[in-house]
């Protein structure tokens, strides 16, 4: 039977999680993101590690200042100071480490995203860095085609996770042609020579069946595939395969939507980071038009009065549940304090531990409410004379 899920395994923050996060509120709430390694030299050297004590000592100074005790201060931080010192904790990471603590809390997430290093400390957690791997992440189908061991994912952006196809296509070549295959393989290649693949150009009879037997066993791939992904159509399906199996592939396939280009490799000597990363690569032009396609509707919405600029008319708009998608520089910030009493917002110059990011209020609003985040470098900002942008609901 198949399996989807409704988030990538290679994310180990769940959407749920991200709203508990975003809607908790304590007296100290601490952020802390790290770009991570997955391996070499900085993971050898404990350079992730050193990064977060670094951060932690950071964090330990700004408590001091807000007046916590140190017996509050070290059960805040103990839990910190223990996985600083977590070699096999180290050994496993991704490329970025979120990390919130507060009385009750100590949670973290190693995401495929990497991170600008930073930590945060206020009566909420800083949640803006994460909520852009929920918004428009663009899903995709991934079928990997071999001869034996045909393997089928759902993927975005951020990660792929397998889907359970066991039943519903063949594991093998053999189980649609027949076991007396591998002999007519064998009679193909003594014909072509050596052990080259055929490339099915031409017209000799062993081309023939062998390109016959490849479309009976696609086809049968095919007609399973659709019916698991009969009402999902509207989802480009990625193939991942030798290049003489491409149009072949495509002569039979009937799923409405195959993507036009394809992952030229053989899927055995792929793991599921690199066809991750190969597809992402492949699939760039398909992730960006969400985005393209919002950056247009916010400058006709800005003709029409449906568009702004204006960090504080923003930040009250999202309060109110008014922006359907927020875009917003990447490397800014701006704080101060938006009173509920009277609806104003007050801009201050930094951030102190009396008031918050006016960014990650905006950005936790607009995702508690279904609309849209985007975190963009400064020239892909729709108008990059401000730091936010927001486009309304209309």
């Amino acid at each position: 039977m198949a399996i989807f899920k409704d988030e990538i395994i290679d994310l180990a923050i769940m959407k749920d999680d991200l709203y508990r996060l975003s809607g908790y509120h304590n007296t100290s709430c601490i952020s802390i993101y790290l770009p991570t390694h997955r391996g070499g030299v900085e993971t050898l050297n404990g350079q992730d590690a050193i990064n977060l004590k670094n951060q932690a000592k950071d964090v330990r100074n700004k408590l001091i200042a807000n007046g916590l005790i140190s017996r509050d201060i070290e059960g805040l931080m103990n839990p910190l100071t223990s996985l600083v010192e977590d070699p096999d904790f180290w050994r496993h990471q991704s490329d970025g480490l979120a990390i919130f603590i507060s009385e009750d809390i100590f949670e973290k997430f190693t995401v495929p995203v990497k991170f600008e290093e930073q930590n945060y400390v206020s009566s909420e957690f800083y949640v803006k860095p994460l909520i852009p791997l929920y918004n428009n992440t663009g899903t995709y189908f991934l079928l990997t085609l071999k001869k034996e061991g045909p393997k089928f994912y759902e993927g975005n952006r951020y990660g792929i996770i397998p889907v359970d196809v066991e039943g519903i296509i063949p594991s093998r070549l053999e189980d649609s042609v027949g076991y007396d295959f591998k002999q007519k393989q064998l009679q193909f290649r003594t014909q072509i020579g050596g052990n080259k693949p055929g490339s099915f150009h031409g017209h000799g009879e062993s081309e023939v069946k062998n390109k016959n037997e490849l479309q009976t066993y696609f086809r049968d791939i095919d007609r399973g595939i659709m019916n698991l992904l009969n009402k999902k159509q509207d989802i480009p399906l990625v193939l991942c395969c030798l290049d003489y199996y491409y149009p072949v592939y495509r002569e039979v396939c009937t799923h409405k939507n195959l993507y036009p280009g394809f992952i030229s490799s053989n899927p055995a000597d792929l793991d599921n980071l690199q066809l991750h990363e190969k597809a992402c690569m492949l699939l760039e032009q398909y992730f960006n038009s969400d985005l393209s396609t919002s950056r247009e509707r916010f400058l006709i919405g800005l003709d029409k009065g449906k568009s702004s600029t204006e960090l504080k008319e923003i930040v009250m708009s999202a309060v109110h549940g008014k922006i359907d998608t927020l875009f917003i520089e990447k490397n800014s910030d701006a704080y101060g304090i938006y009173d509920p009493a009277n609806g104003n917002v007050y801009i201050q110059e930094e951030h102190t531990l009396s008031n918050v990011s006016l960014m990650n209020l905006t950005a936790k609003k607009v995702f508690e409410q279904g609309g849209i985040v985007y975190l963009l470098e400064r020239n892909e900002m729709p108008d990059g004379s401000s730091d936010m942008n927001a486009l309304y609901r209309y």
